[in-house]
């Protein structure tokens, strides 16, 4: 597995495990529709979160937030949509990023609640 896909997958475990640490039930990770993917959906309370997880071993280049683009947001939304369509939910829905920069021995995680919303 080449580098970056393992730093992205460790980025990822450590947000759920920050999520599962806050109160959130991770329902999913890594779920997929056609070409379309979300990193992690949760629920917390009545809220259905889905979570765009953003991992970079420096912040050289900026923070890793700044790399979910407008494109990235609307298929989080699709995937969304067809997630909740698919399991006929009836929640709120939140879209949150998770940045982690993986700092030599202190990885730095930077949860963004509510970072977009749909246009409607």
């Amino acid at each position: 597995m080449a580098e970056h896909n393992v730093t992205g997958k460790k980025g990822e475990e450590l947000a759920a495990d920050y999520l599962k640490s806050k109160g959130y039930d991770i329902l999913e990770t890594n779920w997929r529709f056609r070409n379309l993917e979300a990193d992690i959906i949760a629920i917390l309370a009545d809220t259905l979160v889905v979570a765009e997880v953003k991992t970079r071993s420096t912040a050289f280049f900026g923070e890793p937030e700044t790399f979910v683009t407008r494109q990235k947001q609307k298929n989080l939304i699709k995937a969304a949509h067809e997630y909740i369509e698919r399991y006929q939910l009836d929640l709120e829905v939140r879209f949150d990023i998770i940045s982690v920069v993986m700092n030599a021995s202190n990885p730095q995680i930077n949860h963004i609640e509510a970072a977009f919303y749909p246009l409607v």
